[in-house]
C-alpha cells in the first residue's frame, strides 16, 4: 500500500481504504478461484495495482467519461482505475466466467458504485466508449479488430479516444503498421525495477457509426 501512496500521494481517505482492502479480498477470493499466481499475490500492490496505475500517468480520466476493460481477468487494470476516478464509469469485461466472477465480488467488497462487469467476448458488447483499456491480452492488430465500433464520437479529453494499452517487452514489430501510435515507459514514471520493459500504449480509434 505505501508504494501507492509513494506515486499517488493524495488519495481520499476512502480511496486509501479501497486500495489497502484489495489485499485481503484478493487473497480470500484467490483461495477459492485462482486467477492470480502465488507470486503475484505477494507483490500484488507491484504487479497489479500499480501496473494498472500506470495508466492513470498517462491520461487523467475526466468526471462522466466512459472506459472499458477488455480481457480483465481478475479486474486489472478496471479495479485500481475505478477507485482512482470514482466519478467515471468502468466496463470490465472477459470470456472466462470464474474471472468475472472474483471480479464482482471484490467490486462488491469495495463497494464501488463505478464499476459493471459482463461475462462475455468483448466483440458481443455494444455501447461506445471514450477509452479501451487492457493488460496485453492480444497483439494490437487483433485487438483492434476486436473493439471496432466501440470508440465514441465526441473526444472529452485533449489526448484522442482509443486504446490504451499495457505492454512489455520490445514493441516496435508488433506497432510498426501503426502511424499515429504513441509509447509511454512506465520506467519514466516508477522507480522499480519491474517496470523497466513494461509501457502504456495509445492508439487512436476514429468513430465507426
Amino acid at each position: 500500500m505505501e508504494l501507492i501512496l509513494k506515486y499517488f500521494p493524495h488519495l481520499t481517505p476512502l480511496q486509501k481504504q479501497q486500495f489497502e482492502q484489495l489485499q485481503a479480498l484478493y487473497e480470500d477470493w484467490n483461495l477459492k478461484i485462482n486467477v492470480v499466481s502465488r507470486k503475484d499475490i505477494d507483490e500484488l500492490y507491484l504487479r497489479h495495482v500499480l501496473h494498472s496505475l500506470g495508466i492513470a500517468k498517462i491520461q487523467s480520466f475526466l468526471p462522466g467519461s466512459r472506459i472499458l476493460d477488455v480481457g480483465t481477468g481478475g479486474g486489472f487494470p478496471g479495479i485500481p482505475l475505478a477507485i482512482l476516478f470514482p466519478e467515471v464509469q468502468f466496463h470490465l469485461v472477459d470470456s472466462i466466467g470464474k474471472k468475472i466472477k472474483v471480479v464482482e465480488e471484490v467490486v462488491a467488497g469495495l463497494q464501488l458504485q463505478n464499476v459493471k462487469t459482463t461475462y462475455s467476448r468483448v466483440e458481443t458488447i455494444s455501447g461506445q466508449y471514450d477509452f479501451i483499456v487492457s493488460r496485453a491480452v492480444a497483439q494490437m492488430d487483433t485487438f483492434v479488430h476486436w473493439v471496432q465500433g466501440k470508440i465514441a464520437k465526441k473526444n472529452l479529453h485533449e489526448r484522442r479516444n482509443g486504446i490504451l494499452y499495457l505492454k512489455g517487452g520490445d514493441l516496435s514489430e508488433e506497432l510498426k503498421i501503426y502511424t499515429t501510435v504513441t509509447v509511454f515507459p512506465l520506467s519514466d514514471y516508477f522507480d522499480e525495477d519491474f517496470f523497466e520493459t513494461k509501457s502504456v500504449v495509445h492508439l487512436p480509434l476514429k468513430y465507426k457509426g
